[in-house]
């Protein structure tokens, strides 16, 4: 049957930051201000909370305490999901594990034993993460993953886009390796694309690195002196009352 004809039925002009995987140069800045700033203070490395403060900082918006789908970071009516990931080698990369979070069947459609049908539990880890995608794009478009890989010793960093898009569930094809765990891999071209562990229903997603992706370094800094510090902000005992 046609496609019926509708009055609005035109295209949603879309709001771009900038387009994607182009991250302007004062972002990238930015971002490398406050990682600096970060080793200054005393850390070694940064967990996802702090990348994701981070980036925030660096586009002027905003980290959600509690992800709307996979929506982390916002600015007007985008998103990024935020994902860093630890390499000896950022620069080398050309493929990249990301985990994506948890999916559960179990819980969310009552598969008990993930292995009795494994394309079954497949389908239903991938319709679980589309329907994160689902919530995301409800709220925010367009929708990104945005991912740092990240080598704090010799502080190399890598940092690429992605659009973040729903997975047909029927283009792949599961099967369970040796440990135990389901791969996704493309039905057409075999390639191995996803990884889920019944253990803890932790959902991986592996990504190509793009010929976009930002490569940049920062200097070490000294790290600031406790006492000085305390001084240089004029800290006595009475900023603290004790209840």
């Amino acid at each position: 049957m046609q496609r019926p004809k509708l009055r609005d039925n035109k295209a949603k002009k879309l709001y771009e930051l900038y387009p994607i995987g182009e991250i302007p140069d004062d972002v990238i800045y930015t971002i490398g201000k406050w990682m600096t700033y970060y080793f200054a203070i005393g850390k070694s490395d940064i967990d996802g909370e702090d990348w994701g403060d981070v980036f925030a900082k660096a586009i002027n918006g905003g980290h959600m305490n509690s992800p709307i789908g996979l929506a982390d970071v916002v600015f007007e009516g985008m998103a990024w999901s935020v994902k860093s990931v630890k390499s000896d080698k950022p620069f080398a990369q050309e493929r990249i594990r990301v985990i994506s979070g948890r999916c559960s069947p179990d819980y969310s459609y009552e598969i008990s034993d993930p292995h009795e049908d494994i394309q079954k539990t497949g389908t239903a880890v991938l319709s679980i993460y589309n329907e994160r995608i689902n919530i995301a794009k409800d709220n925010y478009e367009p929708l990104r993953n945005s991912i740092l890989i990240r080598n704090f010793n010799n502080l190399e960093f890598l940092l690429f886009e992605k659009e973040a898009k729903r997975f047909v569930t029927k283009d792949y094809v599961w099967e369970k390796n040796k440990n135990g765990n389901l791969r996704g891999v493309e039905a057409v071209s075999g390639k191995h694309l996803f990884t889920w562990q019944p253990h803890g229903s932790q959902f991986t997603i592996n990504y190509e690195i793009p010929m976009s992706a930002k490569k940049f370094k920062i200097k070490r800094p000294k790290v600031l002196d406790f006492e000085k510090t305390m001084e240089h902000i004029g800290f006595d005992q009475s900023w603290v009352t004790i209840l």
